[in-house]
């Protein structure tokens, strides 16, 4: 029987769409399944809403920031619920737009739930439809922990969900996710604290912008409980009372209005038919892909949050992408490089990171190899201001010729100064061709190029 589509992709976040996007442009028949809002979590749930937040976090700072610059500032409170209100209206924009995208590029939109019967045949609101090739692209979902009262807790995804600030929270995580709604949460005058198991945040990046963020943290007034573990939740009328376990044992942490677990995400590849297919997936569930985004399976391929890999919107873009210029745009050998990806962690102040960590450098390259340059300072924003917030950069080379493997910085603005060095980065940049660049005076970027 003749397919009903070149391409079936399953799954409707940014990578998915991208995918069915590109492929439809070459003329491909393709149809993308999805149940919920399109633009998966990025657009509802991730990236979009919590820069949205943070932004306004970062609104609130400007405005203690003023005064210390003459200004008589008197904004008032926050108005959480008008906040929400236009954040959602915003996000409510986008899944149109992404929707008309699909359609105006000829794929076929189906808003429903897909059933996997076979690596070739997916169900999806009773009808069955077959193709030449599947795309996974289910992303992931929070992940709870299994202590007494876990359910009393809300995640990341709840977090979204709340139409008020809560007075008092407690977070659970030493990710990425965890150090974002502490620092926009404390902005907004949220009291904060943070259980964390280990003895450091940010386990996956350079060891010093954990350490850094961690002393930033603490100075503004977030509290941090190292080497401790949340036991159980109960409910105490509309609060939820935390208990903790620490190697002193365990005690009561007190009442909070929520508790956010923020402990890592679980990909979704259960209750949709996968093990049908005959794919493959890890013991965490992720579903292994190789070089080329292609599974166990011949034809089946994922990309995005689902494959465990680098685990970025613009990566499942940009996987999806490269996958569909090979599949159908004749470009044989396309695929997306892993090393190298940046990115950034919007917490109070941001982190910017783009390759090797110094310890993964020193693994990878030998001590004798590795040659590590800092720079610590006070923005010049911070000038006439009471308080400062450090600027902390670095960057790490190997070699006789000095090239750049790693670039790590924590400070003011460091988000939107990381992406012209990335490229330097990917292209091979070596201490010396920084050196040899004029800096930008006064900015804290030109840190970067007169380091020594």
């Amino acid at each position: 029987m003749a397919a009903d589509y070149d391409l079936i992709v399953v799954g409707g976040g940014s990578g998915g769409v991208a995918g069915a996007r590109r492929a439809a442009r070459y003329g491909a028949r393709v149809a993308l399944i999805e149940g919920a809002r399109l633009g998966g979590t990025c657009v509802n749930v991730g990236c979009v809403p919590k820069k949205i937040m943070w932004n306004a976090a970062e609104l609130a700072t400007a405005m203690e920031a003023a005064r210390g610059y003459g200004f008589r500032v008197d904004a008032g409170g926050l108005d959480w619920s008008e906040l929400v209100a236009r954040r959602e209206a915003f996000i409510r924009r986008l899944n149109g737009i992404y929707q008309r995208n699909l359609e105006n590029e000829g794929a076929t939109f189906i808003r429903g739930w897909a059933h996997l019967l076979d690596a070739r045949t997916v169900e999806v609101n009773g009808e069955r439809l077959r193709a030449e090739r599947l795309l996974i692209a289910t992303g992931g979902r929070p992940e709870r922990p299994t202590v007494p009262g876990a359910e009393l807790g809300i995640d990341s995804d709840g977090f979204f969900a709340l139409r008020r600030r809560p007075a008092r929270v407690a977070i659970a995580g030493s990710g990425y996710i965890a150090l974002e709604l502490a620092g926009l949460l404390h902005a907004l005058g949220t009291e904060v604290t943070l259980v964390v198991r280990s003895e450091r945040v940010l386990r996956a990046f350079d060891a010093d912008l954990g350490t850094a963020l961690a002393e930033r943290m603490s100075a503004a007034g977030l509290r941090i409980l190292w080497r401790t573990e949340v036991a159980g939740l109960t409910r105490d009328g509309e609060g939820v009372r935390v208990r903790v376990s620490d190697p002193e044992g365990e005690r009561e942490l007190g009442l909070f209005d929520e508790l956010i677990w923020a402990i890592g995400r679980t990909p979704a590849t259960q209750g949709w038919g996968l093990e049908n297919g005959g794919v493959a997936v890890d013991e965490c569930g992720h579903i292994h892909t190789d070089l080329f985004q292609a599974t166990n399976v011949p034809d089946v391929y994922a990309v995005g949050d689902v494959t465990g890999r680098a685990e970025l919107t613009p990566v499942a873009i940009a996987a999806a992408r490269r996958l569909a210029d090979r599949l159908f745009g004749d470009q044989p050998q396309r695929r997306l490089d892993y090393r190298d990806i940046p990115t950034v962690i919007f917490s109070h102040p941001p982190i910017a990171t783009v390759g090797l960590p110094e310890s993964h450098a020193r693994d990878e390259y030998g001590d004798q190899a590795v040659r590590v340059y800092t720079s610590r300072f006070n923005d010049l924003f911070y000038a006439p201001l009471d308080e400062k917030v450090p600027t902390f950069m670095k960057l790490v080379t190997v070699g006789e010729e000095q090239r750049v493997v790693g670039c790590h910085m924590i400070g003011r603005n460091v988000d939107e100064i990381l992406q012209g060095f990335a490229v330097a980065v990917r292209m091979g940049a070596t201490k010396q061709d920084l050196d040899d660049t004029v800096a930008i005076h006064p900015t804290g970027a030109e840190e970067l190029v007169t380091m020594t």
